[in-house]
């Protein structure tokens, strides 16, 4: 599987819609593979992850947003960081749901919990992050997203995130699409589009039989005519350093520090994210606590 998915934002000729669509699946099977989750955490995980990247789609220069999902379901919960570049990461509390099929579907609202918010921050440049919360609507990412861009963004979207997985549990494909209309607003319009919505194959399905996320759009728009306005990829990356985690265990205080070095001689922290293992020995932590 390539390392790198691809992403596309259009305008509609008209002027009525904005919409974007993307292939994520290397981004999910990557980021899913660090976290080792179970085959319904795959899926809950990949669909935020994919949100995350058709929402990061809009962000500029160094702006960046987190999605994070809370509810009261095994899963605990989901975290996904994207930046305007389109480099992806997110994490799972517990990557093990151990629930059944639910009507042959893996049972992603009941994972998440049905009880819950759907949080997103974006850091726009500005002095505070903005900040919105919304309660879970489904539990099924997309419908919570959707809700969420309707009330708190008051902008009326369609939303699509999906996983599918091979036989083996691997990812076959994952992507999704956003549909959004543009201000003032053409009821016919939004109808016919509707209409067309109910009429596509799942977006998995359309990845798998080889479309790209442009001929989604196409897909989505015809017989409407739209223009491209920008072609991105999306990637895993993690900017976990070790200084950075040097400054999260300064972060902790002479007292903390000093109470871990007589636990033991030699601590290890794991980055959230990657889970990339970074190992600290006696003599590092004791120049910690003596450059505080």
């Amino acid at each position: 599987m390539d390392n790198q998915g691809r992403l596309v934002r259009v305008v509609s000729d008209d002027g009525l819609f904005r919409a974007m669509a993307v292939d994520s699946s290397s981004v999910v099977a990557e980021v899913c593979r660090r976290q080792q989750t179970d085959l319904t955490a795959t899926v809950a995980l990949g669909r935020l992850l994919t949100a995350g990247a058709l929402l990061g789609c809009l962000l500029k220069g160094t702006q960046r947003l987190a999605l994070m999902v809370e509810g009261n379901g095994p899963l605990g919960r989901l975290a996904v960081e994207t930046d305007a570049t389109g480099r992806l990461r997110g994490s799972v509390r517990n990557p093990r749901a151990d629930l059944p099929p639910r009507d042959g579907r893996f049972d992603v609202s009941g994972a998440i919990g049905r009880a819950g918010f759907l949080h997103v921050t974006k850091d726009l440049g500005l002095k505070e992050p903005y900040r919105s919360m919304v309660q879970l609507q489904t539990s099924e990412i997309g419908d919570d997203l959707a809700y969420y861009l309707s009330t708190s963004e008051q902008v009326p979207s369609s939303v699509a995130v999906g996983v599918e997985l091979a036989k083996d549990g691997s990812v076959a494909a994952a992507g999704g699409f956003i549909v959004q209309a543009l201000p003032p607003g053409n009821v016919d319009a939004i109808a016919q589009l509707e209409v067309r919505l109910g009429e596509l194959p799942p977006t998995t399905t359309m990845l798998r039989d080889g479309l790209s996320p442009a001929e989604i759009m196409s897909a989505i728009f015809a017989p409407r005519r739209f223009a491209v306005q920008a072609e991105t990829s999306v990637e895993f990356f993690c900017p976990c350093t070790r200084m950075q985690i040097e400054r999260v265990l300064i972060g902790l205080g002479r007292q903390e520090l000093q109470s871990q070095l007589e636990e033991q001689e030699e601590i290890q922290v794991t980055c959230e994210y990657c889970k990339e293992v970074y190992p600290f020995t006696k003599s590092e932590l004791e120049a910690l606590i003596r450059s505080l």
